[in-house]
């Protein structure tokens, strides 16, 4: 037997590491010089063997090429810097040994109780490195929460995953298809996820689940040792706080004293509560958020989040309540009051820890808003009462002087020439209590004049003169926020453009009468104008109250078997009504209208016709179908 037929050249193979398939060589020469089975089976034989030591030999040097890399990673945490920097290292190690494309570790929020992205290594996609995931969502979300080991060879085809849309987008973004992720542990309680990742599918063997563990053992202990060392820190801070401390003493009692100074000149020269919180977080460091008793915005200044709704009422009582600052967690919490009112509260994010005097200095600044706010309520009375006189007097009849009525208007800022629309709004929208209706009317005149327009009480309605030509998109915009702000639906009807302040009078009684029309067409709670409802608007207008049951009667009276035939038995005939006296009365336009076969529409008007009486095409009756159609139209608007 030569050389090349030999189990020598498998050692030979074994020597120079040759790939796999190169095992195969000597038996194919061997086959080609037609060597006997038996030695055909001996070199089978030792090929099996030759492959299964070149796989041992595989397996040793990968080992100790893992073990190579835990021992740097030990040495990186024995030289302990930066703890971003230890956990690069070790991320990008995962992605090396296990050979995957992308590797990647989320640490636990407990604060928000999710997981969000702390490093990643062969990332391309920005969202992929902004996901968080909740407990429980996703692989990831599903070893945080389990403290288990997860590995899938196709993420997005796997079921046994919560996916969610924010998730899977990030995974197909970044192209990832299969995913192995273990837990961080740190003794008993898991703290984040590690995981190796490739954009292909592929199975991850027991080993490269082993090596991923170790690797997330040394992230966990990094992750501790920055703990301590951040600990050991802070205890060291705190000695140094306490020699402080006297000195910090001795400068509050200077800032209260400044603070003083200068919250009474802001008094003085007229300030606003955004005065008083670059104030008080000059002199306090931080960040400040006033806020107005329904929770609302007044001011802020610096970075500070919204507190939490619960916490913030809770802390806000109990420092109404005890007559001082109370602290919630990092923030301070200051009642702004006047008497027995609820005016709103400042809310304190500061640098450091707070001495009694610069609690006084945060309590005094409560006591200046709330002057500030009760001033700035009168001016805004005074000011809403002006308004609303203004506009009583252009809508009253006979006119005044229009030439002094347009210089009343110039000083608050409003153009009588410009075009508006007067916006009428229901009784529905006032409670019987005499606080709900100046709630209204507050809305109402704040409304109106940030708009440059003006708003006024008038027989126990509200009215609204706003600039603009949009009549009804006004009246629209008033009946939906004011629904909001009484937690019940409004109607507004509204007429316009007017044409300068001798208009004015018309267009007010205009869009009262479509108010009324709005109430007897049985669409209260909605907002339209004069326009929309056309003549059958002005005619139901000019009805009064008794114009719902009129029209009910009507309809019934006129339309109403066809409505309830449609209704039972699901066809068109009012549909095809209207098509028919939209066109004249030509069946042939009305089918093309219709889409459908003129013997369609000609068999629909026979049923019509059985519904209302033979004689119901004739020019009277004629008349009172189409009008009954219309106002059953306008009760039933599209949208």
């Amino acid at each position: 037997m030569s050389l090349m037929s030999s189990p020598v050249e498998f050692l030979e193979l074994l020597a120079r590491e040759a790939a796999a398939v190169e095992f195969e060589g000597p038996l194919v020469a061997a086959r080609a010089a037609g060597l006997p089975a038996e030695r055909l089976a001996e070199l089978e034989q030792a090929k099996v063997v030759a492959l299964r030591v070149r796989a041992l030999l595989e397996r040793r040097r990968r080992r100790e090429i893992e073990l190579s890399g835990l021992y740097d990673t030990a040495s990186d945490l024995a030289g302990l810097r930066d703890l971003d920097d230890v956990l690069r290292a070790i991320v990008h190690r995962a992605r090396i040994l296990l050979g995957t494309d992308v590797a990647y570790m989320t640490l636990n929020d407990d604060e928000r109780g999710d997981t969000y992205m702390r490093v990643t290594d062969g990332s391309i996609s920005a969202r992929f490195q902004r996901l968080r995931l909740e407990m429980g969502d996703g692989l990831g979300g599903l070893v945080a929460q389990t403290g288990t080991p997860y590995v899938t060879s196709n993420y997005q085809e796997d079921e046994r995953f919560k996916h969610t849309g924010e998730i899977d987008g990030g995974v197909g973004e970044e192209g990832l298809v299969a995913i192995l992720g273990v837990p961080l542990r740190l003794g008993s309680s898991v703290i984040g996820v590690l995981y190796a990742a490739n954009r292909s599918a592929r199975p991850f063997a027991r080993e490269e689940v082993s090596l991923l563990v170790s690797l997330a053992a040394h992230a966990a202990v990094a992750i501790d040792t920055a703990r301590l060392l951040a600990e050991t820190r802070s205890a060291l801070a705190e000695l140094s706080a306490a020699n402080s401390t006297i000195r910090a003493h001795s400068s509050s009692v200077e800032r209260a004293a400044a603070a003083h100074d200068r919250m009474t000149a802001l008094v003085l020269r007229g300030g606003g509560v955004e005065d008083v919180a670059a104030a008080v977080t000059d002199v306090l460091g931080g960040a400040l958020l006033a806020l107005d008793a329904e929770g609302r915005q007044l001011a802020r200044v610096g970075q500070i989040a919204e507190p939490d709704r619960a916490d913030m009422v809770e802390a806000v009582a109990a420092s109404r309540t005890e007559g001082r600052s109370v602290r919630r967690g990092p923030l301070w919490y200051a009642a702004v009051v006047a008497g027995a009112e609820n005016l709103g509260a400042l809310v304190l994010r500061p640098d450091g820890e707070l001495v009694d005097a610069d609690q006084r200095i945060l309590e005094r600044a409560a006591l200046v808003t709330a002057l500030l706010l009760l001033f700035r309520r009168t001016v805004a009375e005074a000011e809403g009462r002006v308004r609303g006189e203004l506009l009583d007097d252009l809508i009253a009849r006979p006119l005044r002087d229009a030439d002094a009525l347009r210089s009343r208007a110039r000083r608050l800022g409003v153009d009588l020439d410009a075009p508006h629309v007067l916006v009428a709004v229901g009784d529905d929208a006032i409670a019987a209590t005499g606080s709900a209706r100046q709630r209204v009317l507050s809305w109402a005149t704040t409304y109106a004049s940030t708009r440059g327009g003006l708003a006024a009480a008038r027989d126990g309605r509200v009215v609204l003169m706003l600039p603009g030509r949009d009549a009804g998109g006004s009246a629209r915009a008033v009946a939906r926020d004011l629904s909001r702000v009484t937690g019940r639906p409004v109607t507004a009807g509204a007429s316009g453009p007017s044409a300068g302040p001798t208009s004015l009078a018309t267009t007010f009684a205009e869009a009262e009468r479509c108010l009324t029309a709005l109430g007897a067409l049985g669409r209260s709670g909605q907002g339209a104008s004069t326009a929309e409802l056309g003549f059958v608007g002005l005619l139901l207008g000019a009805v009064g109250d008794s114009g719902d049951r009129d029209v009910a009667r009507f309809l019934s009276t006129t339309v109403g078997p066809v409505v309830d035939y449609d209704a039972r038995r699901g066809t068109a005939l009012v549909k095809t009504l209207e098509a028919y006296f939209g066109v004249g009365g030509s069946l042939a336009r009305a089918a093309e209208l219709l889409h459908v076969h003129v013997n369609t529409v000609t068999q629909r008007l026979e049923r019509v016709g059985q519904l209302l009486g033979a004689d119901w095409q004739k020019p009277e009756r004629a008349l009172e179908v189409q009008l009954a159609l219309r106002l059953h139209r306008l009760r039933t608007p599209a949208g």
